[in-house]
């Protein structure tokens, strides 16, 4: 049940919640088309601290953005205008009897870098129902996946947006995460560490919902047209030996994008067979992200001239693997270097144009650091 006024001594007077970026390491734009993604959380995060306050109002501060905003709970919720998603998530909390009945001063702030592929939006979607949660109550237990659903719903599905399942489950769950990206949502986590993981920034700002809506756009035609003449067809079950005869059925603008989908989906597979295994070989980790990197690059052309100075720089340093990440046309990569070469090929990628450069670790998901209850 949610809290109510008469339950005061309940009331939390500071919560402090915690989400982490991520990092996709396969099957980028795939989990538009329902097929299966690796991806990890990594440890730079967006934080969002409150303190209730003797007000309706819910203040909110975003200093590194220089914005602000209030949102008084004294006023019902009507249309939610397209792009709210912070007002979206109270109204689909609504269902769960997760209602706001007093104020909070809320800062959200981060180190997450802002439309550069590592979802600082999606962060901040996770730190904000999970504060809403834990401050106002819910009728289901709590559960990551449980905040990773909503989580979506209210930055994707509440308004139709072209992004899939993977951001908000890969920073709710944590750790390593293959996931099966239809309705189901079906996930395996590896808790283990991917020693040598790169992050590196282009700088480049990435234009997400157009370049996902055009892509999938031709993928999901390309996949209608085969269905015309095969109804049984699922693109989850197309192997790489398929092809040839299922381009027949594709028109030679669409075949790329049909050609993408299968290929990529082939590497993936390939990568949870060698994530499956008790030891990781991170040198065939690595060939297989820059395999799939130029599928993206030479398919789906998402990359531009920075990002693949960027890719061959990290390379030539001695880096196993690196890959565009995200939507693309911008944005960041992703690099897997040997461990104790970070610093040589951190080095590579600013003098190829990154902005920046960092290691990163697989975090353990999104997470209360600290909640204070009022004093009885």
């Amino acid at each position: 049940m949610s809290v109510t006024e008469t339950d005061m001594q309940t009331l939390l007077e500071k919560i402090i919640t915690v989400a982490p970026g991520r990092t996709c390491l396969f099957g980028d734009h795939q989990d538009y088309l329902e097929l299966p993604v690796i991806a990890c959380a990594i440890n730079r995060h967006i934080q969002l601290t409150a303190f209730k306050n003797n007000t309706g109002l819910l203040l909110i501060n975003k200093p590194d953005i220089g914005e602000k905003r209030i949102i008084d709970l004294n006023i019902p919720i009507g249309k939610v205008e397209k792009g709210d998603h912070l007002l979206a998530a109270i109204k689909i909390l609504q269902d769960y009897d997760c209602v706001p009945t007093h104020g909070y001063d809320i800062t959200i702030s981060g180190n997450i870098a802002i439309n550069a592929g590592t979802s600082s939006s999606s962060a901040l979607m996770l730190a904000w129902v999970h504060f809403l949660i834990k401050a106002y109550g819910c009728n289901v237990p709590l559960t990551k996946a449980f905040l990773s659903k909503i989580s979506h719903q209210a930055e994707v599905a509440f308004h139709g947006a072209p992004g899939g399942k993977m951001d908000h489950y890969s920073i709710g769950l944590g750790h390593v995460m293959y996931m099966e990206t239809g309705a189901d949502a079906h996930y395996k986590l590896f808790d283990k560490q991917l020693p040598g993981l790169i992050v590196a920034e282009s700088g480049i700002p990435k234009d997400t919902t157009g370049v996902l809506g055009e892509l999938k756009e031709k993928a999901l035609l390309a996949i209608h047209q085969i269905k015309q003449k095969l109804p049984a067809f699922e693109i989850d079950m197309a192997k790489k030996a398929d092809l040839p005869k299922l381009l027949k059925y594709v028109s030679d603008e669409l075949g790329i994008y049909l050609e993408a989908a299968i290929l990529n989906h082939d590497i993936t597979q390939r990568a949870l067979r060698e994530f499956e295994k008790d030891q990781w070989d991170m040198q065939h980790i690595g060939a297989l992200m820059s395999e799939h990197h130029q599928i993206l690059k030479t398919f789906l052309k998402i990359t531009v001239p920075r990002i693949d100075d960027m890719i061959d720089g990290a390379i030539s340093a001695g880096a196993l693997g690196a890959k565009i990440v995200g939507s693309g046309r911008g944005g960041s990569i992703v690099v897997l270097s040997r461990d104790g070469t970070q610093a040589k090929v951190i080095e590579a990628l600013l003098k190829a144009g990154a902005k920046d450069a960092y290691t990163v670790v697989v975090d353990q998901g999104v997470r209360i650091i600290e909640s204070r209850y009022l004093k009885q």
